[in-house]
């Protein structure tokens, strides 16, 4: 082709988007309008001499792209901070810039962040660096103001969000000047030592925005109003450890920490200094807003005050605060009924769940209706009932957190998954589980007792079931023998039942989103059960499919459409079962890479085995001794006509049921394009001898 003699337009590796004239000058490129997503390589900041500045901008909503009311942008000053702002007021901040990693971002290292600051230029750049692709990575501004860093570990998570969905001291100025929030404290917010609340009136009632202010006059105030014979005590400075320091802060030209404390002393209007090796000395001379203080991490801050005795009763505990660790309590059994929105006003740090309750009419609906009641167990009896999360009892790993065994004072056996500190998933998808999986009972589906919501945890407790996940025999070498035709037959039907019933026949119309073998768990009959509903989405009256900006599920379930559009509907469930099915079917993991022929992955090679008039190879060697024929050839017909590449081609539940029974007949499915491009895409590569990890065309646009 014949270059242009005016322009192209090039999409590079990384995402951007560039038009560059003949002489390949770059006119204009999409990194510099930054919309919700930071990509590696992109950069947002200010540049203070121009006055532009390059902020993330959320979407209205989760399906509406239009600007919503959040932003994410940098400061200028000497040590850089990033801000989430609502509108024009502060959301969230980072805390201070160290060269490394924002100190008030506890565990940040290694995060792949850098900043840049050119005095000379006027300019100040953040950026995400994915060291060549070591790892892939992004960050994004929700609709909801929450700003998150998604990683790719074998499917996409969220592994760092603030502010926090469990802790509101991630909330900017949520003790107000001169208030400091721990959220192990009862209550979060104290005032500083030397200080007493604004108003006593709204701090017992938990309203802390206003703050705090100080008891008595610093000796440095009355020095200047003293006569000259009169003695003044100097003032004191009160250290505070693994601080977030707090906002607006002067950076003084001053190499030690000794010489830090001597100016904030010898100056009256300082109110607190900070000597942070990476940066220096920091000084406040406005009101100390946005503390918190951390169980790890963080820096120390002293604190100006009158006297030694000045203000102590009341004021935070110097102490590092501890970590906590579960105890052999005393067994106290208690527990009591809830309704579902009573159990949220429980959790002291789920303060967006009644938005959450709020946010559509069945949600409504499911608040005022008493019939779905949960225990709330307290946190001691999980402690007891599980030999305080002993090792011997996991059950396994899933991405909500681990699941123990456990058995309760009345004997009566249950699985407690716990949420985990560095799960990708959180408040949410807590949340989401119990309001859908205690409104469902099929018995197909697992069931939910209870959850524990005391000392900030989140665990769900489940009936336990002997079995374990499906996962666990179907591909374990020794253990997939016990899962004769039979037995594997009654799986697939039983999940096939409870999908219809989330479907159709629950009245809620449930999509799972995240349907895989370790989903499926196994009672002591091998009966199967769905269970993990943290990513399940309610469909509301006659919605058939909707676009969400977050896809979220498991590598090789998801349906084309899902994963490259972001649209779900019940189909995309049908597509899961369909991978589901051959899973069981061959005892062989999707995603695997061991299959003959270069073959993608194991649809592909279920075609070419079908195509060949070959598909009984597929069964599991294990198994292939005693099976019904017919059966196994209609599994596997039904799940390529499951995952058909586009969704109107797929059978809906009730269909696939009654195809099971040999009640309905089978339609013969087309070749997928989407497993047929990317195999053929893969052979191409062999050929040419390309070895990449990021497999991302560049694609140019000829200008006229």
């Amino acid at each position: 082709m014949t270059k242009s003699n005016y322009s192209a337009a090039l999409l590079s590796d990384f995402g951007n988007f560039v038009l560059q004239d003949r002489n390949a000058v770059i006119m204009w490129e999409s990194f510099d309008e930054p919309t919700d997503t930071l990509l590696p390589k992109m950069k947002i900041g200010v540049n203070v001499k121009t006055g532009k500045k390059r902020n993330l901008i959320s979407w209205k909503g989760e399906d509406d792209p239009s600007f919503g009311s959040f932003a994410v942008g940098l400061t200028p000053e000497t040590a850089p901070q990033l801000f989430t702002w609502n509108g024009s007021s502060p959301y969230w901040r980072s805390g201070q810039w160290d060269k490394t990693k924002f100190i008030g971002i506890p565990g940040m290292e290694g995060r792949g962040s850098n900043l840049q600051q050119d005095n000379i230029q006027g300019t100040t750049y953040y950026s995400l660096d994915n060291y060549n692709n070591y790892f892939f990575a992004y960050d994004f501004i929700s609709s909801e103001g929450y700003f998150m860093a998604v990683r790719w570990v074998n499917e996409w998570g969220t592994y760092w969000e603030a502010p926090a969905p469990t802790n509101p001291c991630d909330i900017y100025g949520y003790c107000g000047p001169f208030g400091v929030c721990n959220l192990l404290n009862s209550p979060m917010c104290k005032c500083l030592k030397g200080f007493k609340p604004r108003s006593d009136e709204e701090w017992n009632r938990g309203n802390w925005t206003r703050g705090c202010l100080r008891k008595m006059e610093l000796n440095c105030q009355k020095s200047a109003n003293a006569a000259a014979s009169t003695t003044v005590k100097k003032d004191m400075f009160w250290q505070l450890s693994q601080i977030k320091l707090p906002d607006f802060a002067d950076f003084i030209l001053i190499d030690d920490a000794n010489g830090c404390q001597s100016w904030c002393l010898e100056n009256c209007s300082c109110l607190a200094f900070s000597f942070v090796n990476a940066i220096g000395c920091m000084a406040w001379s406005k009101d100390l807003l946005d503390i918190q203080q951390f169980s790890m991490d963080g820096e120390d801050l002293y604190i100006r005050f009158a006297d030694a005795g000045a203000g102590a009763d009341g004021g935070v505990d110097a102490d590092t605060a501890g970590i906590f660790i579960c105890g052999l309590s005393k067994w106290r059994g208690k527990f009591r009924k809830m309704t579902i929105p009573g159990l949220f006003r429980s959790v002291a740090t789920a303060i967006r769940s009644d938005k959450l309750l709020k946010e559509t009419a069945w949600k409504e609906q499911m608040k005022e209706d008493d019939a779905s009641k949960l225990v709330a167990y307290d946190f001691d009896s999980i402690c007891l009932a599980t030999d305080n999360f002993d090792a011997e009892n996991k059950l396994g790993q899933g991405g909500f957190g681990p699941v123990y065994k456990g058995k309760l004072k009345d004997g009566k056996e249950i699985a407690a998954k716990r949420l985990s500190s560095s799960s990708g998933q959180g408040l949410t998808e807590f949340k989401n589980e119990i309001l859908l999986i205690s409104k469902l009972q099929h018995r197909n589906l697992v069931r939910l007792l209870g959850c524990c919501t005391e000392r900030e945890e989140k665990i769900l407790v489940y009936e336990y079931l002997p079995n374990k996940s499906l996962d666990a025999f179907l591909f374990d070498s020794k253990e997939k023998a016990k899962l004769s035709w039979s037995v594997r037959f009654h799986i697939i039907q039983g999940v096939a039942r409870g999908l219809l019933y989330l479907h159709h026949d629950s009245g809620l119309r449930v999509i799972h989103r995240d349907l895989k073998v370790s989903n499926i768990l196994l009672d002591e009959k091998m009966n199967p059960k769905i269970s993990d509903f943290g990513l399940a989405r309610m469909f509301e009256g006659s919605q058939v499919m909707v676009n969400t900006h977050r896809v979220v599920g498991t590598h090789g379930y998801m349906s084309p459409e899902y994963v490259m559009g972001g649209t779900i509907s019940e189909k995309s469930d049908v597509y899961s079962f369909g991978v589901l099915l051959l899973e069981i079917i061959s005892s062989k993991k999707n995603t695997s890479s061991d299959y003959p022929e270069q073959h993608l992955n194991l649809m592909a090679y279920a075609w070419h085995l079908w195509c060949g008039g070959r598909g009984l190879d597929l069964m599991d060697e294990a198994i292939a001794d005693a099976f019904s024929t017919s059966e196994v050839m209609r599994c596997i017909q039904l799940a390529l006509l499951c995952t058909q590449d586009h969704a109107t081609d797929r059978p809906n539940m009730s269909a696939v049921v009654l195809m099971l029974n040999g009640e309905s007949k089978l339609s013969q499915p087309k070749q997928s394009a989407y497993t047929f491009q990317s195999l053929l895409a893969r052979k191409v590569q062999s050929q040419e001898g390309i070895r990449s990890m990021n497999n991302i065309t560049i694609t140019m646009v000829e200008g006229r």
